[in-house]
């Protein structure tokens, strides 16, 4: 009963919190319709989301969202530095495929979302086969370091914390 109410019970958490975060006032209302919104979403989208998603340590997901945010920080100083003081022609934009080991609609979604939220880098695309990634770097005057990096700091975290 209760598994046919809330089919992906993470995401209602996720939607109730984010929810409270968007009205940024707490009010009896606003928390009941994020209820509402948090039970109703998850069963619009179940038939169309049929698995469940296995994390094998919320600890490291944890420890995961810590390392991002602060790789963002250090991003955005980067990126500014490299806008702000670097000449034009010193600048090297690359294109870079990231060959990905993971298998998980999630986990891959998770780590496009991570390369993308990460000044200076965007993923434009995923392969059909969903095995690699075509990744733009603003300054990657080394695209083989970018690749590993992106590989051993994320993918290779990811893989750890996903089923």
């Amino acid at each position: 009963m209760i598994r046919r109410l809330f089919p992906h019970p993470w995401l209602t958490v996720t939607l109730i919190v984010v929810w409270m975060l968007l009205v940024n006032k707490l009010a009896l209302g606003s928390l009941v319709f994020a209820v509402l919104l948090g039970i109703a979403i998850p069963l619009l989208v179940a038939p169309y989301w049929p698995g469940q998603t296995q994390l094998r340590s919320p600890l490291r997901l944890a420890a995961y969202v810590g390392l991002v945010i602060w790789d963002i920080i250090q991003a955005n100083l980067t990126v500014a530095r490299i806008v702000l003081f670097y000449p034009t022609e010193k600048i090297r934009s690359a294109w870079i495929a990231v060959p990905i080991e993971l298998t998980s609609p999630e986990a891959i979604s998770m780590l496009a979302g991570t390369i993308t939220l990460t000044p200076g880098t965007v993923v434009t695309d995923v392969s059909a086969c969903g095995r690699v990634l075509l990744v733009h770097c603003l300054h990657a005057p080394d695209p083989d370091a970018v690749r590993e990096e992106i590989k051993t700091r994320y993918e290779a975290r990811l893989k750890r914390i996903f089923a």
